[in-house]
């Protein structure tokens, strides 16, 4: 499995850590056009659930971005 930068996923607790692990994960994608895309889809998505108040459901959200942001990093980054 690759090191992942900054905060290790379990650690993460808050939105805001979140969105700060998740553009670094950007960083390790193999092209300049995929950080470009995805960290747009991270803003998005921030922006888009930003008044979420149910602390259960924030946590169901930081735990499947992880998931979706390793997914996404293992399909890209996987030597062939």
């Amino acid at each position: 499995m690759l090191e992942k930068e900054g905060m290790p996923p379990e650690l993460i607790l808050t939105p805001v850590q979140l969105y700060r692990h998740l553009l670094r994960c950007c960083r390790q994608l193999p092209t300049a056009a995929m950080q470009k895309h995805y960290r747009h889809a991270i803003r998005q998505s921030y922006t888009s659930h930003a008044d979420e108040g149910d602390p259960e459901r924030i946590q169901m959200i930081i735990q499947r971005a992880i998931s979706d942001s390793n997914w996404i990093l293992d399909k890209y980054t996987k030597k062939k």
